[in-house]
């Protein structure tokens, strides 16, 4: 069979490198059913290169029984997996299906289990990437978010519940399964796009990302200046700024279009990724704390220093976020104490209370603190501690003050920020650390 005769393949074929894919399990079917007629179960996979670094990928056939998991469908995938554990290479997983074949009852259910065993097992140990072409629910949408990155097209659909199953939620007022929904209220979208940005999407993610949690991912050759001045950069919104600081304004941004009061993005510095964490309003939420805790984790999964940018006055108060916060904080606290990748913290603003001590304080472990010279330190701010106390912090709050108590570690030029940011993980390339022994944290 040529492999352009199902969509599958022209997915798969899109995103490798030309005449690099290599298809496995081609002539496998379905065990009830159909015999085989050459589209391998609904579901097409094997291996291939990306800018020549193995991968390995999967892709659902909606054209066969609309992409939905039977039982040798779900080992196919399983082998996927197997394999990328064994090669220590990414996976990508390309989704476009009905979900769980019911007429194959529980030898589909508990075969596609096993997906999500091997999903769990291979976290942290290769990224793992989702792309979501068509319909993905249920037990697919488990999988999809189990992975590291997930991306959908633009008219795609993912659900947990059918959208007419969840109380209140109507196409025309609010659809549930929406890319729009999961880009932009849930979160569980990193990227949208047609179906070629979201595969160049995947692609620049694979470029910049490590291939396993135990490879030296060496620097590529950086060709901006590492001395280039950013004059102004204090007056940036803050994508601007990453790509200031970053080299030839390199900037990918998972998550760029939910909660932007907390940005994540990967940039580049001296030819290395680095992935930054940064407040863009002066308060900090549970949802901000869940975003930034969960990509600091993946960060340190895979050896990625962690620049966390802070301009934070108070945590964020109604009812709703109260009842969350607890969990959020202590998980934001905990990603980055656990974190032994290198960590620098640059206060570009304010610093107060328990929100700026959670975004990766001296106190935490953070390697080295900057701050730009009219920063502000401090257990509260200045006008709410006049408001509550009627007293002023008696000189305490700015950055020569916290400098001399060893809070951080230098005051900065706003213009020599790449210069310094570029120096200071250099010299923290070799950090080590020794943990101590225990499974892992209950935070």
């Amino acid at each position: 069979m040529s492999i352009e005769k199902t969509v599958a393949h022209k997915r798969i074929l899109a995103l490798l490198d030309e005449g690099s894919f290599v298809e496995t399990g081609a002539l496998v079917c379905a065990r009830y059913g159909e015999a085989a007629d050459g589209r391998g179960d609904g579901v097409v996979s094997g291996y291939g290169t990306i800018d020549g670094a193995l991968v390995f990928v999967y892709a659902q056939d909606p054209s066969f029984e609309g992409g939905s998991v039977g039982e040798m469908h779900a080992r196919k995938i399983s082998a996927v997996y197997r394999s990328a554990m064994d090669m220590g290479a990414p996976v990508i997983a390309m989704i476009d299906s009905a979900g769980i074949r019911m007429q194959e009852e529980n030898d589909s259910l508990f075969s596609f289990g096993k997906i999500l065993k091997y999903q769990a097992r291979l976290s942290g140990v290769v990224p793992q990437l989702a792309l979501v072409y068509g319909t993905c629910g249920g037990g697919m949408a488990v999988s999809a978010r189990m992975s590291d990155f997930l991306l959908m097209e633009k008219s795609a659909k993912l659900f947990y519940n059918s959208p007419n199953a969840v109380t209140g939620s109507f196409e025309e007022k609010l659809d549930t399964s929406s890319t729009d929904y999961h880009s932009i209220t849930t979160g569980n979208c990193d990227f949208c796009g047609s179906e070629e940005e979201i595969a160049e999407a995947a692609r620049t993610l694979i470029r910049i990302l490590p291939h396993n949690n135990a490879e030296d991912f060496s620097a590529d050759i950086c060709e901006d200046d590492l001395n280039r001045a950013v004059a102004g950069v204090e007056k940036l919104e803050m994508k601007e700024l990453f790509a200031e600081i970053s080299d030839d304004g390199f900037v990918c941004e998972p998550g760029a279009s939910f909660l932007k009061s907390m940005r994540t993005a990967f940039i580049r510095l001296n030819g290395r990724t680095v992935g930054v964490v940064a407040n863009s309003v002066d308060q900090l939420c549970n949802k901000g704390s869940n975003k930034a805790s969960r990509f600091v984790r993946f960060c340190d999964a895979f050896g990625i220093p962690v620049l966390t940018i802070v301009n934070v006055r108070r945590l964020r108060g109604d009812e709703e976020i109260e009842r969350q916060l607890g969990f959020a904080l202590s998980g934001l606290v905990g990603a980055y104490c656990e974190a032994t990748v290198p960590k620098i913290t640059l206060i570009t603003g304010s610093a107060y209370g328990t929100a700026g001590l959670a975004m990766n304080s001296k106190a935490l472990g953070a390697d080295l603190v900057f701050a730009w010279k009219d920063a502000k330190i401090g257990a509260m701010d200045e006008g709410l501690r006049a408001d509550l106390t009627g007293r002023a912090s008696a000189g305490v709050n700015d950055t020569l003050s916290n400098a001399r108590r060893g809070y951080i570690d230098d005051i900065i030029d706003p213009a020599e920020t790449r210069q310094r940011l570029a120096a200071a993980f250099e010299m923290l390339y070799s950090k080590s650390v020794a943990e101590l022994p225990r499974r892992h944290s209950t935070v």
